[in-house]
């Protein structure tokens, strides 16, 4: 009798165990289920992982967007450079010269016996120095001309030089009666 009820004993030890552990099974599918919420945390964890992941997808498009501005700095500095270019880049136009004008001339004197020759003025109104051709007619009375002749010169910018234009031969002084210069003298 005393070993039955060792028997029941232990019997329902086992069943209070047995219960224990079911019991404790049962609470654990409940943490599991609470691990599943845990789990749908987690999913949540997931979500927020996406949503870490959308952050650094959304830091990936504000990098975009800083890269996109580096774009729009490459566009206008592109657009900088083609206005450079569209102007002087890169595209400069060059400056025009400006056009090279004939020298002015004025007579001093005509021929003379003891001077075969005609003097005049040549002003160079370039601001460079330059050659220019210098024409003298040699007339007599009734205007007609006894000679034509002509000399370089070389004018030195913004100046002016006295010049000598000689007859061909000192026998014709006494043909001339007067000179007359040409007034404008054309660079050669």
């Amino acid at each position: 009798m005393h070993r039955r009820g060792h028997v029941l004993k232990l019997t329902a030890v086992s069943v209070l165990v047995g219960l224990a552990l079911t019991g404790f099974s049962s609470k654990s599918r409940g943490h599991g289920g609470s691990d599943g919420s845990s789990s749908s945390s987690g999913g949540g964890g997931c979500s927020s992982s996406s949503q870490d992941h959308d952050t650094s997808s959304s830091s990936g498009g504000t990098s975009g967007s800083t890269y996109h501005d580096y774009d729009d700095d490459d566009y206008s500095s592109s657009g900088s450079g083609g206005s450079s270019s569209g102007g002087g880049s890169a595209y400069s136009p060059t400056p025009k010269a400006s056009p090279v004008r004939d020298a002015t001339v004025e007579l001093v004197t005509c021929t003379s016996v003891r001077q075969p020759y005609a003097t005049v003025t040549v002003t160079n109104p370039n601001s460079t120095s330059k050659f220019f051709t210098v024409t003298v007619d040699f007339l007599d009375a009734q205007n007609r001309r006894v000679e034509r002749r002509t000399e370089k010169a070389f004018v030195g910018g913004n100046e002016m030089e006295r010049v000598e234009v000689d007859l061909s031969s000192p026998d014709l002084v006494a043909k001339v009666d007067h000179c007359r210069a040409e007034p404008e003298a054309p660079t050669t």
